[in-house]
Order: C-alpha cells, then sequence, then structure tokens
C-alpha cells in the first residue's frame, strides 16, 4: 500500500466558506436533503451539495494520473465505486482506448445524468454487496464515497473492493490531521458518517484485509 495524492490539485483549485455553510442556512436540514442523492445533492443549490456538476473535462489529469502509474492498457477492466455521473470513468475511456469501464453508485439521478458515452455501462447498487466476480477487474477505484459509509458498512465495502480486484485498487477519503482541518471538515460535509484520521484510516485498511493505495482530501 502507499498513500498516493491523485485529485489534491482539483481538491484545492475550490475555494471555501465554511462558517457560512454552518451559519447562513439550516445545515442539518441541508445534509437530510444531500443524503437523498438526488437532484438537489448535484445540481441544485450549493448548500445541497456540489451547486451543479457538468462536465467540463478537470478530470482528464486524474485519467491520465492513474492510467500511468497503474500502467493501464487496452483491454483492462476498471471498476468505479461510487461512479457518481462518470466522469472520471469516462476520462479513463479516453485516456486509455480499448479498455472496459463498469460503474456502481447509490444515487439513481447521477447514473441517469451520466456521461453518455459510459452510461450503458454503470448501475444502481451499494459498495457493500458489489453484483460482480471475484478478481473481476485490473483497477478498482473509489473517489469520494466510502468516508459515507458508517463503519460497519466501511468493513463490508473494503472488502468487497478487494474481493472483485486483481490487479491495482485505490481509495480517496477525507480525512483531517488537526482541529482546524477536523473543524472545517465537520463544517463542510454533508454526508460523511466516517471521521478518521490518517492513522485510523489506516487502522480500518489493515484490518478489512485492504491491499491497494490509497489518498486523504484535507480541509485547509
Amino acid at each position: 500500500m502507499a498513500v498516493i495524492d491523485f485529485v489534491g490539485k482539483l481538491h484545492t483549485a475550490t475555494r471555501r466558506d465554511y462558517v457560512q455553510r454552518v451559519v447562513e442556512h439550516d445545515k442539518a436540514e441541508s445534509a437530510l436533503i444531500a443524503k437523498q442523492w438526488g437532484f438537489d445533492y448535484w445540481d441544485g443549490e450549493r448548500r445541497y451539495g456540489f451547486g451543479g456538476y457538468t462536465y467540463d473535462g478537470r478530470w482528464r489529469v486524474v485519467a491520465e494520473d492513474m492510467a500511468r502509474h497503474y500502467g493501464l492498457k487496452a483491454g483492462d477492466r476498471i471498476l468505479d465505486i461510487g461512479c457518481g455521473k462518470a466522469f472520471l470513468l469516462y476520462e479513463l475511456a479516453q485516456a486509455v482506448p480499448g479498455v472496459e469501464v463498469a460503474g456502481i453508485d447509490i444515487s439513481d439521478y447521477a447514473i441517469e445524468n451520466a456521461k453518455t458515452e459510459v452510461r450503458p455501462f454503470l448501475q444502481r447498487g451499494t459498495c457493500c454487496d458489489l453484483p460482480y466476480g471475484d478478481k473481476s477487474f485490473d483497477f478498482v477505484f473509489s473517489l469520494n464515497t466510502f468516508h459515507n459509509l458508517y463503519v460497519d458498512e466501511l468493513d463490508a465495502a473494503l472488502r468487497e473492493m478487494e474481493r472483485v480486484g486483481k490487479g491495482g485498487k485505490y481509495v480517496c477519503v477525507e480525512s483531517y490531521r488537526d482541529e482546524r482541518e477536523k473543524t472545517n471538515l465537520l463544517y463542510w460535509q454533508l454526508t460523511c458518517e466516517s471521521f478518521y484520521t490518517p492513522k485510523e484510516w489506516e487502522w480500518v485498511f489493515e484490518r478489512t484485509g485492504y491491499t491497494g493505495d490509497y489518498g486523504f482530501i484535507f480541509f485547509r
């Protein structure tokens, strides 16, 4: 296992007013709506989630970095757990022509509004019970999904990810290293259920038998 930062450059490009999120609106109500994973979360007001999540090509650099690092090639099978609108899956298919992609997400809305080119390869489902055979994929990844799980679900999801993968694996989750980052995370998050430091995340990975790489998003 290795710590790799594939998405930090995108995360830090967005400016966030952490205090505004908890004083301008009823954050508890916003979180309840966000956890429905529907229009409001993806394309509604910023208080509920992304504030509009449309394709703009930003994920191409991440796809290229992943493809290079894991040596992806035509014929490889790639799975995105928590694929959302599958923009990164689309970019991987463009960066490595000939790969086979698959994605799974809990949100019907995200799949129905996913990138048209990869939508046929997506399905609704839970990461705790993946509908794929053992060692089905050459590369399995999950970005910004597993921190939304309770600890028992997290255990199941990591074990499932390990089960279906036979090659590279990568997980990225939100985390914190000090009180400032913890406070900012608590202010900003809408859907998190697992709040862990990097050391704690590493403990979870080891306990579940996860053997892949991982990265963290911090709210500075």
